[in-house]
């Protein structure tokens, strides 16, 4: 333990431990000389890659009967997994007694009693199947601060300007709820984020060159329509390749917006463009149906709450299709995808794109945050592009990004392979004990399972390498979340007690709280990573102890809502655990 301290000059407030682990012994590191060894350490992910075993798949379930179109944890570790309401009868029957719904399809009336929509729980591994009044295809949705679900959009007259929200229980008398009040304009492949005043901003949809903010108010002058020229520019005839725009929250307030193959910075509240960043160096399309991916990597304090300023900004957006890929897919000619990345550093004066190559081309694939602060990506196709039968050659393997590895040439990790494809209309989500929830698959306008690559309506969970019994000595447990009101406030601190069997001083203990994406479509709405700033590490006996953190400074840092809390040892997170910032 006497290395924690290792060139360090002790105060009276710093008394290091110097006896081995296994016996009880207290020590304390302070703010000033944990950030003195973060700051010259590299990160976990770096020292600690825990990559050995690839990772490992489990099949939880051959059949929840819906196909996983779209996927939302809730803060009662439920997942609400539904696809679209019009496209026939899915593999899951309603309770007796329950609505039907009643639609044309093919030619012919369709008299429904399925469910399109259900509730997956986590701990006992069931779900119950839900109903849902209007038709949510390609839909989009955002967590609100109170932690409910508020889904916008949709598909047709039933569904395409309709508002609907979720709000979880711990019994089965949570239901959909059908909002009165319409969205303004059409919503079809729209993407949703939720704002630092706990509104959600919704940006575009085919056609639809505007956005505009729940909740409504039946104000006009709160409930304006904005005309958005960006979307406008960045349609392509005939192939589009702008919809499902990525946004993600900037520290400073501000959005970042990609559309296509073109970024800006936005200031929502005066409709202004901000700044306009160059292009990727690269011809290729990012958005759908040439779907990409992207991701915000990890905000990290380091200091900030000590007057240091904002939090470095990155985003990293990979694969994607060349110009003309969907067109050539729609005559059965599946061009192949894209295998490059475009990281670039928002919060430099002059940002740049910096280009990077994964290990094989990608288009759909599903990035997601991991608690260490890596990206993995996962699901996805060769060729093609989305859309019906628009693709082929899935990609089986999980990639690693490395976020914090300095080398380019080392931060791509190949994981070990599914045995089932997952392109058009899967979803993958992470969830509280580390694991990645992935499910769906449907190139086809119904349920279709005898085709080249057949409607999926599985349910499987990959396991990081961090979950290998190698790294369970080194993974903590957390035993409580000490806060004041329950709540973890802006800028106070806040204590989590845990356990812990080996600590390894090198690298150091983080906190870190993670937002539960709705994910939909290769894009993880929402998804959000903030590493706090650490004020004292605790020994309090043999395995147990305690860090006290700060909360994010404020609210554009980190919107109000529910997060899941991890703490990160020698590259192993903990389970997470759900807090409330506000």
């Amino acid at each position: 333990m006497a290395s924690v301290f290792k060139n360090l000059s002790f105060s009276s407030s710093v008394i290091p431990c110097i006896v081995p682990i296994f016996f009880s012994c207290f020590f304390i590191v302070s703010h000033s000389e944990y950030l003195s060894l973060t700051t010259s350490l590299p990160s976990s992910t770096t020292k600690i890659s825990n990559v050995s075993d690839g990772g490992e798949w489990v099949l939880l379930h051959k059949s929840i009967g819906v196909s996983a179109m779209h996927m939302q944890l809730l803060k009662n570790d439920k997942v609400i997994i539904f696809d679209w309401t019009d496209m026939g009868p899915s593999n899951l029957s309603l309770p007796d007694g329950a609505a039907c719904r009643h639609y044309l399809f093919h030619n012919r009336t369709i008299n429904d009693c399925t469910a399109h929509s259900l509730i997956y729980d986590l701990a006992t591994d069931t779900s119950r199947p839900l109903f849902v009044a209007s038709e949510t295809w390609c839909s989009s949705g955002a967590l609100d601060a109170n932690g409910a679900l508020v889904q916008t959009g949709g598909y047709g007259d039933n569904g395409i300007r309709r508002i609907r929200t979720f709000s979880p229980c711990d019994d089965d008398s949570c239901q959909w709820v059908e909002l009165p009040t319409n969205l303004s304009d059409r919503r079809w492949y729209a993407s949703n984020q939720i704002l630092p005043d706990g509104r959600v901003i919704v940006v575009g949809g085919r056609k639809a060159f505007t956005y505009e903010f729940y909740p409504k108010k039946n104000d006009e002058s709160y409930d304006k329509l904005f005309y958005f020229r960006f979307l406008a520019e960045t349609n392509d005839q005939g192939e589009e390749n702008n919809l499902y725009p990525f946004l993600h929250l900037l520290p400073d307030g501000n959005l970042f917006i990609f559309a296509n193959n073109r970024s800006i910075l936005f200031d929502h509240s005066n409709n202004r463009i901000v700044k306009e960043l160059p292009g990727m160096p690269v011809a290729v399309k990012r958005n759908y149906p040439s779907t990409g991916s992207s991701v915000l990597l990890p905000l990290k304090m380091n200091g900030v709450l000590s007057g240091s300023g904002l939090p470095e900004v990155e985003i990293l957006i990979c694969g994607g299709a060349l110009p003309g890929a969907f067109n050539s897919s729609k005559n059965k000619i599946h061009v192949g995808a894209s295998n490059s990345c475009g990281r670039i550093k928002l919060s430099d004066p002059h940002p740049k794109w910096v280009m990077e190559e994964m290990p094989m081309p990608r288009v759909m694939s599903d990035m997601l945050l991991l608690p260490t602060g890596d990206v993995i990506i996962i699901n996805g196709a060769s060729n093609g592009t989305a859309g019906w039968d628009a693709a082929e050659n899935p990609v089986f393997n999980p990639v690693l990004y490395r976020t914090y590895e300095s080398d380019p040439d080392r931060r791509f990790v190949v994981l070990n392979p599914s045995s089932i494809p997952r392109m058009y209309h899967s979803a993958a989500i992470l969830v509280p004990d580390g694991k990645i929830l992935v499910g769906g698959s449907n190139p086809h306008n119904e349920y279709n399972f005898r085709r080249a690559f057949p409607t999926d309506l599985s349910l499987q969970a990959f396991h990081p390498p961090y979950l290998g019994s190698l790294f369970a000595p080194l993974r903590p447990s957390i035993l409580s979340v000490e806060t004041r009101d329950d709540t973890v406030s802006y800028g106070q601190e806040f204590s989590v007690t845990f356990v812990l069997s080996v600590y390894r001083a090198d690298p150091l203990i983080s906190v870190a709280l993670v937002t539960p994406s709705f994910t939909t479509h290769s894009f993880a709405m929402n998804q959000r990573m903030v590493v706090l700033d650490v004020a004292l590490l605790e020994h309090l006996s043999t395995t147990a102890y305690k860090i006290t953190a700060y909360g994010p400074p404020k609210n554009t840092v980190a919107p109000p809502g529910y997060y899941l809390l991890f703490l990160v040892h020698a590259g192993t997170p903990s389970h997470g655990v759900w807090v409330r910032v506000q």
